[in-house]
């Protein structure tokens, strides 16, 4: 029995917030706690406690009315109380349009564009129609999970087009948490739970969710095709720097040091309002420096002979056919700043890759998608073992799971080939930088390396040969007697 001395005094309570003082009973050691019970949907609540919302003792009377007042409104489903000096006022339980609202005008300003577009066109298309006038409190966990495996199964929409929606009705229970517009143990049930958390349908057993790649023959199909065409620029880009198609024709020539055969990716493009715009990365570890191989450096030193010799000649075309975008600090620039703008001054965009990966398809049976030179380029780097926190850092993944896909994904052929070789046989497993049949990357010598005479430079020797050519680092093989 606590004494006297430890006691919570009463205190008296203005009636200026008409609080009622009915089911406030203080405790014997001078706290205060609450009950209730109420009928709401026809069910009886009943509920005691002796604590607030955040778990902190009643230490008053007041606190205990507070507290209850709190209690049986979100029994009823409004939720929230926000309190001010002139008193208590309750936001009532919100209906998710209004939780998305709040959160377009106040809450994404950190978001990225294609972010922001892409959470839009799935309101605007889908979710607003079935679940913009429904409040957090009448929305059931079964409710949402019936819906996501009917998109998946029904429907037919893809697993990963799927989890966009899960990512939605995430963001949707999350800002309606942060805004107090639910309590914590429903933002919990719905998202932090394991046992209870919305989660996707069971994956089918035909759905391939690994890293699409192009073969060495595909590969050799598309060399020969983009070979001299306008695209060409962009689609080496692609197979040697593994740029996103946004990254890739957002490029400017400030960005290219061909001195030490490095590109800075720093913006990429995109579309705002019919408006062609450069708009910042995807991710803050999208910003990167890649290093470019011996085909792609000898091709932007010639494109950029070309730029500068169009110049002069083709003065008066340049300054008609150019159109002027936005930059990313909103002033005016020139189409003419770009890597893939034309001689003859015409901008290219993202959508100047359809023609051509139809024409792949019909003509040569390749199904060319420009993100899938992306993934060639990083499976390429997986195969030759490099470290994943590098791989990480070239292909600008903002998660290091994401990077790890890339192992899981090597091709067949690059394991067979490997164990073939075995640990001490067969082509080095080092980085062979330089090499035109491999991604760019900077020089790095084995355990195996001998020096060349002919260029004094170091060497990868494979065994198993009486004669075998050797990779120098600069790229050019040599033979040894």
């Amino acid at each position: 029995m606590p004494s006297a001395k430890n006691k919570v005094q009463p205190q008296n309570i203005s009636h200026e917030h008409e609080l009622n003082s009915k089911g406030v009973y203080q405790l014997a050691n001078g706290a205060w706690a609450y009950r209730f019970c109420k009928s709401v949907n026809g069910k009886n609540v009943y509920k005691r406690a002796s604590t607030d919302r955040k778990g902190n003792p009643l230490l008053t009377q007041r606190d205990a009315m507070l507290a209850r007042e709190e209690a049986m409104l979100e029994a009823q489903g409004v939720y929230a109380p926000v309190v001010s000096t002139l008193g208590i006022v309750y936001r009532p339980s919100a209906t998710i349009e209004e939780v998305y609202e709040d959160y377009c005008a106040n809450g994404r300003g950190d978001r990225s564009h294609n972010t922001i577009k892409r959470q839009d066109t799935l309101w605007r298309t889908y979710l607003k129609a079935d679940f913009g006038k429904k409040r957090f409190n009448g929305i059931s966990l079964g409710e949402i999970q019936d819906y996501l495996a009917n998109k998946y199964y029904v429907e037919g929409y893809s697993y990963r087009y799927v989890e966009s929606f899960l990512k939605m009705f995430y963001l949707f229970f999350g800002q309606a948490y942060s805004r107090n517009y639910i309590p914590a143990e429903l933002y919990n049930q719905f998202c932090v739970n394991k046992e209870t958390k919305i989660r996707m349908p069971k994956i089918k057993r035909d759905e391939d969710l690994s890293i699409v790649s192009f073969t060495d023959e595909e590969c050799a199909v598309m060399d020969e095709y983009f070979k001299g065409t306008h695209a060409e620029t962009a689609y080496l880009l692609g197979r040697y720097c593994g740029l996103r198609i946004n990254e890739c024709y957002g490029l400017k020539w400030e960005n290219v040091d061909l001195e030490k055969g490095t590109i800075s990716i720093e913006q990429q493009m995109g579309t705002q309002d019919g408006l062609i715009k450069l708009f910042p990365l995807k991710t803050r570890n999208a910003r990167r420096i890649l290093y470019l191989n011996k085909i792609l450096l000898q091709h932007l030193k010639q494109m950029y002979a070309l730029r500068k010799e169009a110049e002069v000649r083709l003065a008066a075309q340049r300054q008609q056919n150019q159109t002027i975008i936005i930059d990313m600090n909103g002033e005016p620039l020139s189409c003419l700043e770009l890597v893939n703008t034309l001689p003859e001054g015409k901008i290219q965009t993202t959508h100047s890759m359809k023609y051509h990966s139809k024409l792949l398809k019909d003509k040569y049976g390749v199904n060319f998608k420009y993100h899938h030179l992306r993934h060639t380029y990083g499976t390429k780097l997986a195969e030759l073992n490099t470290p994943t926190h590098m791989l990480c850092n070239q292909m600008g993944h903002a998660s290091i799971k994401v990077t790890q896909q890339y192992y899981i994904a090597i091709s067949q052929g690059g394991i067979n080939g490997g164990l073939r070789r075995g640990p001490f046989h067969g082509r080095c497993r080092g980085w062979r930088p330089g090499s035109a049949a491999w991604p760019a990357w900077p020089a790095r010598t084995c355990r195996r390396s001998r020096r060349c005479k002919a260029r004094k430079s170091l060497i990868c020797s494979p065994s198993g040969s009486k004669t075998p050519a050797f990779l120098c680092l600069a790229g050019d093989e040599h033979s040894i007697s």
